[in-house]
C-alpha cells in the first residue's frame, strides 16, 4: 500500500478526531471552526483574475519571520495579493486581522481533497513555507503545478525524520522545494547529506524584524510614569513556573528597582493568582487611571501587544518559557541592548543557543540562580552594558537574510 494513501488516511483520522475534541476543548474548537470558514473567506477575497503569492506559517513566531519577507514583496509585487496561512489558533487568532496580507485564513488540513481545493481557489504563482512547515500533499501538487516553492528560515537538526533511515515519505516531501534558506550551515550540511544542493544560508529574517523595532517610536507614556528613572526588570511571556521564581524574588529583594511582568496567559484567574502573591504595591496596565505610577513597585501587563514597547524600558529582561512550555522570543529585548536571563530549557532555539554561549543570555535553573544572577547585575552596572552589547551586536552582525530571499525571489517570479 502506497504511504501517501496511508498519509491521506492518517489526515482524515486526525480531523476526525480534532472535531470530536473540539466538543470539549476551546482551543481545538477554533482550529476546527476556523478552517470551516477558510474557503469561504478564500471565495469573498479573491477572484479568478487576481495574482497571488502564498505565505504559510505554523504560529506567532513565524509570522514575525515571515512578516520582513511580507513587506518586501507587498513592495516588489504590488500588483499581487498576499495569501497568509496560520495552522495554530494562538498564531491566527492573533493575527487574523494584519494588514501585512490580504487574506489571512486557517491552512485546510493536508488531505488531497482540500489542498486541491485551496490550490484551486488560490493559484498561487509563488508559495513559501516558514522554518519547520513541511506538508506532504501541499508539497505534492505544488510542484505537480510548477509552483516555486522556497522554505525560509529553516533550521534542521538529526533528530528530524528526514535524516533517519525510516523518513523516506517525509525526505521525498522536503525535497520537492525549490530553494532553502538556511539559518545556520549544520542545517546546510545536513540537507547536502540526503542530496540536496540548492540552499542558501541566509541567517533568520526574524533579526531583520526585530532591527526594525528601534527605528519605531517606543514610547509610552505609562512605563515613563512608573519607571520614574529607576532600574526596571521586565519579564515578557512568563508562565507559572517563571512566576514562581520571579515572584519569589520580588517578594524578598530590597533593590531599589521596578518590575514588570507581562504573562503568557492573561485569563483572569491567573492574573487574579499573580497579583494575588505580589507582596509590593502592584498595579494592573488595566487599571492604570490616573494613578499616580511611580509609588508602586509592580506593573503586571493585562493585555497584549505592549510587550516590545515594555521591553525598551527595560534594564534586565527575562523571557519566558525555558522552564516547561518553550522559550519565547528573545529577539525583542535583545534588540534594545540588554542582558536576558531564561530558564534551563533552551535547545533548539538557535539564537539563544548563540547568545547564550556568548554571554548575553544567562540561563538559570532554580530560585537560587536566579537570585544570584540578578544580584550580579544589579551591583555592576558596567556588566549590564557589557552584556547588553552582546545582544545588541548579535543582532546587527545577522541582519540580512530577507534581503537575500528577495534577490533571489527576483530571478524567480
Amino acid at each position: 500500500m502506497p504511504l501517501r494513501f496511508l498519509y491521506n488516511i492518517l489526515i482524515n483520522t486526525a480531523w476526525f478526531v480534532l472535531k470530536v475534541i473540539a466538543l470539549f476543548n476551546g482551543k481545538i474548537k477554533l482550529f476546527v471552526q476556523g478552517r470551516r470558514r477558510t474557503f469561504s473567506i478564500l471565495e469573498e477575497h479573491l477572484t479568478s483574475n487576481d495574482k497571488t503569492i502564498w505565505m504559510h506559517v505554523a504560529s506567532l513566531g513565524e509570522f514575525e519571520q515571515g512578516l520582513p519577507i511580507l513587506e518586501r514583496l507587498r513592495t516588489a509585487y504590488p500588483e499581487h495579493k498576499l495569501v497568509l496561512t496560520f495552522f495554530s489558533p494562538s498564531g491566527y487568532e492573533v493575527k487574523k486581522n494584519t494588514s501585512a496580507a490580504d487574506v489571512v485564513v486557517y491552512l485546510p488540513m493536508d488531505s488531497n481533497s482540500e489542498v486541491k481545493r485551496f490550490l484551486k481557489l488560490v493559484a498561487p504563482e509563488l508559495a513559501i513555507f516558514v522554518k519547520y512547515e513541511v506538508w506532504p500533499n501541499y508539497l505534492h501538487l505544488l510542484k505537480k503545478r510548477k509552483v516555486p516553492t522556497i522554505l525560509v528560515s529553516a533550521i534542521f537538526s538529526k533528530r528530524q525524520i528526514y535524516f533517519k533511515s525510516y523518513g523516506g515519505f517525509m525526505r521525498n516531501s522536503l525535497c520537492k522545494f525549490d530553494y532553502f534558506f538556511v539559518q545556520d550551515n549544520n542545517s546546510k550540511k545536513l540537507l547536502e547529506s540526503i542530496g540536496l544542493t540548492n540552499i542558501a544560508i541566509s541567517g533568520d529574517t526574524r533579526l531583520d524584524r526585530v532591527s526594525e523595532i528601534l527605528n519605531r517610536n517606543n514610547q509610552l507614556d505609562f512605563m515613563d510614569r512608573f519607571k520614574n528613572n529607576q532600574l526596571c526588570f521586565v519579564a515578557g511571556s512568563t508562565w507559572p513556573e517563571d512566576e514562581e521564581i520571579i515572584i519569589n524574588y520580588i517578594n524578598t529583594s530590597n533593590e531599589k528597582l521596578k518590575f514588570v511582568i507581562a504573562p503568557h496567559e492573561i485569563k483572569p484567574a491567573h492574573l487574579e493568582k499573580i497579583t494575588s502573591a505580589l507582596k509590593k504595591r502592584t498595579v494592573r496596565y488595566s487599571d492604570l487611571g490616573n494613578q499616580n505610577l511611580k509609588e508602586f513597585d509592580v506593573l503586571v501587563v493585562d493585555t497584549i501587544g505592549l510587550l516590545t514597547k515594555i521591553y525598551s524600558y527595560a534594564n534586565i529582561a527575562y523571557v519566558g518559557g525555558g522552564f516547561a512550555t518553550g522559550l519565547h522570543n528573545t529577539m525583542e529585548p535583545a534588540v534594545f541592548g540588554i542582558p536576558i536571563i531564561i530558564g534551563p530549557q533552551f535547545g533548539g532555539f538557535k539564537e539563544a543557543e548563540d547568545l547564550v554561549s556568548s554571554g548575553g543570555i544567562i540561563p538559570v535553573s532554580n530560585q537560587e540562580r536566579f537570585d544570584k544572577t540578578m544580584e550580579n547585575l544589579i551591583n555592576d552596572p558596567i556588566s549590564i552594558r557589557k552584556i547588553g552589547d552582546i545582544n545588541s551586536n548579535y543582532i546587527n552582525a545577522n541582519r540580512g537574510a530577507s534581503n537575500l530571499v528577495m534577490k533571489h525571489l527576483s530571478k524567480i517570479m
